[in-house]
């Protein structure tokens, strides 16, 4: 991998972005404030979506400290635990997990009402005679 320039835009949204020297495939490193979009929380310093729920703050693990954790914790944010960086952060959004898994319900919903309006309307294989 080899880095590459970037645009003024790219370097408001990225830390850097790298090349593969074979394949020229594209991957970039997002700045932290591109880890606050999205749908599903994520860890505010790694950016991993595996971390946890925590019902009350620990003892042991730091907060994450910021601007940005301050408001997620004044809009109502639920407290989260990142395993890999041991930190704790508040977050509004939910866990990817239920996310996916929503999304995956609201699919299924709409392909049985699909099946129910096929099933609804009468099927003629032969033109209307007139």
């Amino acid at each position: 991998m080899r880095r590459v320039h970037r645009t003024l835009l790219e370097r408001l949204s990225y830390i850097a972005i790298y090349s593969c020297k074979e394949c020229h495939a594209e991957d970039n490193l997002p700045r932290a404030h591109q880890l606050h979009r999205g749908k599903a929380a994520r860890c505010p310093r790694c950016g991993t979506f595996r971390i946890t729920r925590l019902k009350e703050p620990d003892r042991i693990d730091p907060m994450y400290t910021g601007v940005l954790n301050m408001l997620e914790r004044a809009a109502g944010g639920k407290l989260y635990h990142c395993r890999f960086c041991r930190i704790q952060f508040w977050d509004r959004r939910r866990l990817q997990a239920e996310v996916l898994a929503d999304e995956a319900a609201e699919r299924e919903t709409e392909t049985e009402g699909e099946h129910e309006t096929e099933a609804a309307t009468p099927q003629t294989d032969r033109p209307d005679v007139g």
